[in-house]
């Protein structure tokens, strides 16, 4: 059954999407590129229309009919049959631009934006950070978030529990010298150490200068478990209201439940913070498995500020107990699928064989809380399917270049071959509102003309038969790029043409204004 999505714009957001007195600095009637022949769907959620589309330095100048004869023009492509559509945005994905400034794993999977500093953890001195991307010839454009985790250890703060006022004072004014330095918003990861230390004023206190600025925080929420999700989702939502600004719940999942009722509550909770004026929105990725370190299955008595050798020598019988339940809970040791060496490829029930020790001991003698990252096959079908169909809920991959977990590779390939071709539980524009217009609208991208097939807008584009994408990457090669997103322009430039990768990296280092 199709799930049909009704975007009603608000006035603020209908005076952000025009463009006023927009003047284009073109030679007569010289241009770059021109496509030809395509069905536009323009990443808005409308109807896909027929035009033609020209391109003069980075930016789209015209929208329509276009005599070819008529202008002087570079290159014309001919995208007969095929579908032209914005440049995917990934609001949710990780790496390392100084080391891998192609990111060929996003632009093969038709993502132009990808968005950094997630789960709390960002470069410490941001701005310093960002020139020097500015200064890598990057593949793809990129935008950050500042971490709510990285604030926390620049300012003193690290693991304690209560910081002051003072404390509190000083993290809300990093954040805001780092929104000022062109950071899109907050992220935090209330899972993950430091941020699981902190509380609601605290959190209170570093929302208000994002509203100010009106950014948007991202939060990997304090705890996915089905039976306190809900809690967690709550905690974000009053974080967001108190501050005074939008909040997004990073990759949504709910570990272990199962069922659409199930994700009806979760969608019904967003619904009324929305009704109330709260601005909520989440990304997720097409998968269910997860992808973190293994320290998500330990309790937190077991990791810092505690000894964990002392807890494993005087606590020893309790901390197996806990993993043995734990690992039993999120469908057994079979479901974790190790990501790093020396375990690579194996689960851990496989492991656990080879060693010829219970699964809670090898965890306790030779992973440890840090020892290890993995996929863990913890989600529900049925559930996520219907979380991902709600007309507020973008995709993001949540994944990087090096990753051992298909995300990085073929996320926003996965939305276009499940959801659309196969499941058929989504129209091409409703998939492609979900990968460009949400995401756009969301971080305040719209406002920087980027996420949509707009006169004025920048000419990040994708031209490509909607028939032949598909998600190439496995668990077992996790990655293989995706293919069928033979076209792909950035800034008015191409790197990807007739499904190769030119030479071109004309990516940028967005900032927020």
């Amino acid at each position: 059954m199709r799930i049909l999505l009704k975007i009603v714009l608000t006035s603020s957001l209908v005076s952000i999407m025009t463009i006023r007195g927009q003047d284009f600095m073109t030679d007569k009637n010289n241009y770059d590129i021109l496509i030809q022949n395509g069905t536009i769907i323009d990443g808005s959620g409308n109807p896909g229309f027929r035009a033609d589309i020209l391109v003069m330095g980075e930016q789209i100048v015209q929208i329509g009919d276009v005599d070819p004869e008529s202008i002087t023009v570079k290159q014309i492509i001919d995208a007969t049959d095929m579908v032209v559509t914005p440049g995917f945005i990934d609001n949710h994905a990780h790496g390392n631009p100084l080391r891998t400034p192609e990111f060929k794993n996003f632009s093969a999977m038709g993502v132009t934006t990808i968005f950094l500093g997630q789960d709390g953890v960002s470069r410490e001195n941001i701005s310093e950070w960002m020139n020097d991307v500015d200064a890598a010839a990057l593949g793809i454009n990129i935008g950050t978030y500042v971490g709510h985790g990285s604030i926390r250890n620049q300012a003193g703060v690290e693991l304690d529990p209560e910081p002051s006022y003072r404390d509190r004072r000083k993290m809300a004014r990093l954040v805001d010298e780092a929104l000022n330095a062109g950071c899109f918003g907050l992220s935090t990861g209330l899972e993950y150490q430091p941020g699981s230390f902190s509380k609601l004023n605290e959190l209170i206190a570093i929302a208000r200068p994002v509203g100010k600025r009106v950014g948007v925080i991202s939060s990997h929420t304090r705890n996915e478990d089905d039976e306190v999700v809900q809690n967690s989702i709550a905690e974000l939502i009053e974080q967001g209201e108190r501050g005074n600004c939008a909040v997004n719940i990073s990759h949504l999942k709910v570990v272990y439940g199962h069922g659409g009722a199930r994700a009806e509550e979760i969608l019904q909770q967003m619904h009324d913070a929305r009704q109330r004026g709260v601005s909520v929105t989440a990304d997720m990725y097409p998968y269910l498995a997860s992808y973190t370190g293994i320290g998500i299955v330990f309790p937190d008595w077991a990791k810092p500020p505690f000894n964990y050798e002392e807890v494993v020598r005087t606590q020893r019988d309790e901390l197996a107990s806990y993993l043995h339940k734990r690992i039993n809970k999120r469908n057994g040791p079979e479901a974790t699928l190790f990501g790093t060496a020396p375990w690579a490829g194996k689960t851990l029930k496989q492991v656990a064989t080879e060693l010829g020790k219970s699964f809670e001991d090898v965890l306790i003698d030779d992973i440890g809380p840090k020892g290890a990252s993995g996929a863990y096959f913890v989600m529900d079908q049925e559930l996520q399917d219907r979380l991902f169909l709600d007309p507020h809920i973008m995709a993001g991959s949540d994944g990087s270049p090096t990753m051992r977990h298909p995300r990085g590779y073929g996320s926003f390939a996965k939305v276009i071959r499940y959801y659309v071709n196969e499941k058929k539980l989504l129209t091409l524009e409703e998939a492609i509102f979900k990968m460009s217009g949400l995401p756009a609208m969301t971080v305040g991208l719209v406002e920087q003309k980027r996420g949509l097939i707009k006169e004025g807008f920048f000419a990040d584009i994708l031209v490509f038969d909607s028939d032949h994408i598909k998600d190439m990457a496995t668990f077992e090669n996790p990655h293989e790029l995706a293919s069928g997103f033979d076209r792909v322009i950035i800034n008015g430039k191409n790197v990807r043409s007739e499904g190769e990768f030119t030479e071109q990296r004309p990516g940028k280092m967005l900032r927020k204004r």
